[in-house]
């Protein structure tokens, strides 16, 4: 009986000290103190000292952290490629003043179309990653005129939308 008694107190003490090198090393010079014998305040420490290695704003991590969607919308882009770069080949007369591939924005400045004298610029707005009619807002204007007719608007979708298409089929083909 004794045998088995001392094995087991040595299986557990083996396991304690085992998981005991497991825990993260708070002996740092800015973590407070673990030697004070109250468990409450070692406790605290131990918390303070997981959280500084975890990093202040991130999150303990669990199994079920891996279906959760923690991409940061600050840095996917959600938007399709294509689409984004018919639009810069269709509307590549107008000069480019702002872009913005993470919120799907371009800004041109005014500029002429081949076979024209009149001065357009052109906002496009690409919401959405799918290759679609209703991914793209395009708007357009005149220097003296303003805005211009829903016709023209809708030719120049419908032209950075068959350029998008063909984009897409030459990347099908590599």
């Amino acid at each position: 009986m004794d045998l088995h008694r001392f094995a087991r107190i040595t299986l557990v003490s083996g396991v304690l000290m085992a998981l005991a090198s497991c825990g993260t090393d708070i002996s740092s010079n800015d973590t407070p103190s673990t030697t004070q014998t109250d468990p409450k305040t070692r406790a605290d420490a131990q918390r303070t000292a997981l959280a500084q290695a975890r990093g202040k704003n991130q999150p303990h991590s669990t199994i079920f952290n891996f279906f959760k969607n923690t991409n940061d919308p600050n840095t996917t882009i959600k938007v399709n490629k294509y689409l984004w770069n018919a639009s810069l080949d269709v509307l590549d007369f107008l000069p480019i003043e702002s872009i913005d591939p993470f919120t799907g924005v371009i800004v041109t400045g005014y500029g002429t179309p081949p076979g024209s004298s009149q001065a357009y610029r052109a906002i496009i707005y690409v919401q959405d990653p799918a290759l679609d009619a209703r991914s793209l807002k395009v708007a357009i204007q005149t220097r003296g005129k303003g805005a211009i007719a829903p016709e023209t608007i809708r030719a120049v979708e419908d032209a950075i939308l068959t350029r998008a298409r063909q984009l897409r089929i030459q990347d099908s083909k590599l």
